[in-house]
């Protein structure tokens, strides 16, 4: 899920994984107009253990599990979620 500002990349050009999937997230949350804040709130009430600041650094990494992922779609209410995965 790329963002429709990024800039196309060059089919050369290595995929920035971390940034693809911190758009995910990010994608996610926008989409639902819920913050960080929100989404630790959530997590909690699903009994995961997330505070603002640790999820602002897991999606400034780009670089969490699809465990934590899994987690942030159920918190959200969902059930599934459509990816696209960037190619050449």
């Amino acid at each position: 899920m790329a963002s429709k500002s990024k800039k196309p990349r060059e089919p050369h050009e290595p995929i920035d994984w971390p940034a693809e999937a911190r758009l995910v997230v990010k994608g996610l949350l926008a989409r639902e107009g819920v913050t960080y804040a929100a989404l630790a709130e959530r997590l909690q009430a699903i009994g995961v253990s997330e505070t603002e600041y640790s999820i602002a650094n897991k999606l400034a990494r780009g670089s969490f599990s699809l465990v934590f992922l899994l987690q942030c779609v159920r918190a959200l209410g969902k059930d599934q979620v459509t990816i696209e995965v960037p190619g050449d």
